[in-house]
């Protein structure tokens, strides 16, 4: 396996007021040979405010053993919920999209379909540029002459709608508490699907605690009214954040952590006291929440459901199989 990471923007061309010196970057996970490939990234979630391990490099694992080449992108998120993402995460998966197919044939992916898999916040991502792909300019004319439309999309457990069944942790990262209408109809994705939107693959759990299932079913229905292509499975049991539900996870794995840099940057200046604009209360929270480390342990008493990998973990293979029938435009 080749194993790199690379930043997606240049000198001068990222400007997140709250980054704290992190710049978006892809990690690779890729084969060793010369063979071209169908191409996967993996957005993981975190509510926007970080992006979180095992939705990175558990998922790039798994596509990278269904003989894919596969790239895990770390978006801007923010931790302290002070200055609003707006459009950043966004302009980041769509220069990631592009920064890849720009280099093709370095990367073995010529010729072949490039996917995007999202999980939760991370899946909004997703889930915006396959909405959005046509009103993304990049800054950089070389990259603006690249496609950032994905040929297919997979949204895990998505944050989909600012309306009533919103993720609203998510939503108030992303756009504040005090977003217009405008803004939270442009990221309401299920009113924003257009014909020209990628085939999707959804899955959910009926359970999820955190966002509601009907994210799903709204987005599935936008796409069934605008007749696009979809498959859409919803689990009947099963917490939030299962990732891949397979046994490394319900094992506790550990690992990826490189997608933590930006929480990790931003929490030490919070603990610095040089935060950005972060209010008294949100320092306050960071400290105790942090005051150990970035290690994050189940909550006490709390038993993972390892029934699940035969049910929920067959979504991999589902997708596999979905993958191989989506056409490439």
């Amino acid at each position: 396996m080749r194993r790199f990471c690379e930043q997606i923007w240049n000198a001068g061309e990222y400007d997140y007021r709250a980054a704290y010196g992190f710049i978006p970057e892809i990690n690779a996970y890729l084969h060793d040979d010369d063979v071209n490939r169908d191409c996967m990234i993996v957005v993981p979630g975190g509510g926007y405010c970080m992006c979180v391990p095992h939705e990175g490099e558990l998922p790039a694992e798994v596509f990278y053993e269904q003989g894919m080449n596969v790239f895990v992108l770390t978006y801007t998120t923010d931790i302290t919920m002070s200055i609003p993402l707006k459009k950043q995460p966004l302009n980041d998966i769509s220069r990631a999209v592009r920064y890849v197919r720009k280099r093709a044939k370095e990367y073995n992916i010529e010729g072949t379909k490039l996917f995007i898999c999202g999980f939760s916040a991370g899946a909004h991502v997703c889930g915006s540029l396959a909405v959005h792909f046509d009103d993304v300019n990049d800054v950089d004319p070389e990259y603006e002459a690249v496609s950032n439309r994905p040929d297919g999309v997979i949204l895990s457990y998505p944050v989909i709608t600012t309306g009533e069944y919103t993720h609203e942790f998510s939503i108030q990262a992303l756009l504040g508490k005090d977003a217009s209408k405008e803004e939270l109809d442009y990221f309401s994705l299920e009113k924003n699907v257009k014909d020209n939107t990628p085939e999707c693959f959804l899955w959910q759990t009926q359970t999820d605690e955190l966002v509601p299932v009907k994210n799903s079913y709204l987005f599935a229905e936008a796409l069934k009214e605008h007749d696009i292509s979809y498959a859409h499975y919803v689990f009947p049991n099963g917490l939030h954040g299962l990732s891949v539900a397979n046994d490394p996870f319900f094992n506790c794995w550990k690992g990826g952590e490189y997608t933590m840099k930006q929480l990790k940057l931003a929490v030490e200046a919070v603990k610095a006291d040089k935060g950005i604009e972060v209010s008294k209360q949100r320092q306050d929270e960071l400290k105790q929440q942090f005051a150990n480390g970035f290690e994050s342990e189940p909550p006490e008493g709390f038993v993972f459901d390892d029934s699940l990998v035969k049910d929920v973990g067959m979504w991999p293979e589902l997708a596999k199989l979905w993958m191989a029938k989506v056409s490439k435009e």
